[in-house]
């Protein structure tokens, strides 16, 4: 009978690669071995079912689909910035104040990263890309949309195997089994309390997010950031309910936590996209590419484009083509 989710192994938590072999041909400056955590593993995973999906969303809408690579450079990297910088300012305890090293804020191995924080350098990271690619930021942002939500997926799963992040003490039958001696363990209580998984949670809730905004793109056409814009408020309002009932430490501002607070402001910033350019945007995109960027093509370069220009562009271009002679085709 099911009855709770087990406690991790803490030999799964990470790979501990011996290097002592440096140590034996004079390389002393060499660690004495490396560790591969699992929840590095797992966010590895993630940026890579990302891309891939991206990669095949941008090439349905007719752009390069190794693209992504471009741009997902520039997007991982300011992305691990925002995530840091994110953590290490809601946090300021751990990384300011008197006996505290201040280069500790800089040694991410040590732990301490933020999605919020990551989606804003993600963010920035995917304008510049744009800029050097020619690829519309909305057309990537939406093809983006749901593989972001499937990474995030897979890399809670690296909280379970961090044994980190749980939620409030619970009773019901998939509540998680946690070791007392851990950190986080909430003072005072039994040791065979059971805590909300809520790593469990946030990943059921963002697979299913993921299948919505492919379900609806599929009928709808979600561009002009619509999917981006989807993500943000199911993402938020997701959030929102797992971070209230998270135990570990977080800034506070009028009596709700910080997260809380930024998967509130996602929400708003989902129903602002979504509702200007619904009301600017009536037809679909053009191109997946910026005005005068797409290669090897003439373009059109108005940004209020629809499905009724593409039908009269097809149709003109198969009567002039029926006109000509037919060596000329």
């Amino acid at each position: 009978m099911f009855t709770s989710i087990p406690s991790p192994d803490p030999d799964w938590r990470y790979l501990e690669i011996p290097l002592t072999w440096f140590h034996d041909i004079g390389l002393s400056f060499f660690p004495a071995s490396f560790q591969i955590h699992a929840y590095a593993l797992f966010i590895l995973a993630g940026i890579v079912i990302a891309c891939w999906l991206t990669g095949y969303r941008l090439s349905q809408r007719g752009a390069d689909g190794w693209l992504v690579i471009d741009v997902g450079l520039w997007a991982v990297l300011l992305g691990i910035v925002g995530a840091r910088a994110f953590h290490v300012i809601t946090h300021p305890d751990d990384y300011f104040g008197p006996g505290i090293d201040p280069l500790e804020m800089l040694r991410i191995w040590n732990g301490g990263i933020a999605i919020f924080g990551a989606l804003f350098g993600g963010a920035i990271g995917i304008w510049l890309g744009c800029r050097i690619t020619g690829l519309r930021f909305s057309a990537f942002a939406d093809a983006l949309a749901p593989g972001l939500l499937i990474a995030q997926a897979v890399g809670r799963i690296g909280n379970y195997f961090n044994h980190e992040l749980f939620g409030a003490p619970t009773t019901l039958p998939w509540g998680l089994q946690i070791e007392a001696a851990n950190a986080a363990f909430p003072i005072g209580l039994p040791a065979d309390t059971l805590f909300h998984p809520t790593f469990l949670y946030e990943v059921i809730w963002n697979l299913l997010g993921a299948a919505l905004i492919l379900y609806l793109d599929r009928r709808r056409h979600l561009q002009w950031g619509k999917s981006i814009a989807l993500y943000l408020i199911w993402y938020g309002a997701g959030r929102s309910v797992w971070e209230t009932i998270r135990v570990d430490p977080s800034e506070v501002f009028f009596g709700i936590r910080t997260n809380v607070w930024m998967a509130f402001a996602a929400i708003a910033i989902g129903l602002i996209i979504w509702i200007v350019q619904s009301r600017q945007h009536k037809g679909l995109e053009p191109s997946p590419f910026a005005a005068d960027r797409e290669p090897g093509a003439e373009r059109v370069s108005s940004d209020f484009y629809s499905n009724e220009d593409l039908v009269t562009t097809q149709t003109e271009t198969r009567r002039t083509s029926a006109e000509q002679p037919a060596g000329t085709r």
